[in-house]
């Protein structure tokens, strides 16, 4: 076995083993403490239950559940909706510009996202800096409510969660061949047709990716709301976190975390499924 064999099993070898200890391992745990019954004294204990998946269809539970669909469905529809012009724009840009425009994407991982969140918070609220300037220029009277409120939210989730919807989309468009396109216009399709026909469908691995690094996140993101809406918008990763900090309801907190699991699992089959359907028309 030469070297770079050896490095590369290595290198495989510590993968496997961080994602088992890091990923597999824990998660293992959070499904079976699901199964278990809360205890005050040690969390949880025996018997094995399945009540905690039964309470998450009790009707105030379900409503956190829907909120948190329609939340994050929107905040995908919106990160959508301007991260497909950019990326577009980003991968038709001359060459020499686009490593300064994808740092221009990539630079807000640099910061913790807590901390460009209090950033928002700084720019919204009734004090801040957006109310400040409007009333300099005489726009407004009086502060607008910004803060705590549902826009806030959604700035704060679309803020966050924007460059992966770019990112991927960018990697999708970037890579489409130009020639299709010019093939659709001398064939007299207008510029609408060439998107629906040509340039949609062979982006649609990568909405479908960004779709989804978008619309998990958004349901988990529990300081978000926290800080922006004031915790009067309560997603599933509020009701997550207060069940395993404030209640002390660990095992019930586990069911609702395997339900992101579970709708995790059934988003990746869609693109799976959608990726495999692609690389069929592709070939065929």
């Amino acid at each position: 076995m030469n070297e770079k064999q050896g490095f590369k099993r290595f290198a495989i070898f510590l993968n496997m083993t961080w994602f088992a200890l890091f990923v597999l391992a824990p998660g293992l745990m959070v499904v079976g403490i699901s199964f278990l019954t809360r205890d005050i004294s040690s969390f949880f204990t025996w018997p094995l239950t399945l009540d905690h998946y039964r309470e998450l269809v009790d009707p105030v539970y379900a409503k956190v559940l829907k909120n948190s669909l329609v939340y994050s469905f929107n905040t995908t529809l919106l990160c959508l909706g301007i991260g497909y012009p950019f990326a577009w724009f980003l991968s038709r840009a001359a060459r020499h510009r686009r490593p300064l425009l994808l740092m221009m994407v990539i630079i807000p991982f640099w910061t913790s996202s807590l901390i460009r969140t209090y950033a928002l918070v700084i720019l919204m609220k009734a004090n801040g800096i957006i109310n400040t300037v409007l009333a300099a220029a005489g726009l407004i009277n009086e502060p607008l409510s910004l803060l705590y409120t549902d826009l806030a939210v959604y700035v704060g989730l679309v803020y966050s969660l924007l460059p992966f919807m770019i990112l991927p989309l960018y990697a999708v468009l970037e890579k489409m061949d130009t020639r299709l396109m010019e093939a659709a216009r001398d064939l007299g399709a207008n510029s609408f047709q060439v998107f629906v026909h040509v340039v949609l469908p062979l982006s649609l691995p990568g909405v479908m990716a960004g779709c989804i690094m978008v619309f998990l996140p958004a349901m988990g993101l529990f300081y978000i709301p926290d800080l922006l809406g004031g915790a009067k918008t309560m997603l599933v990763g509020n009701f997550i976190k207060n069940q395993f900090l404030t209640a002390g309801n660990w095992p019930f907190g586990s069911a609702a975390s395997v339900f992101l699991l579970l709708l995790m699992v059934v988003m990746l089959g869609i693109y799976f499924f959608v990726s495999t359907r692609f690389n069929r028309s592709q070939t065929s």
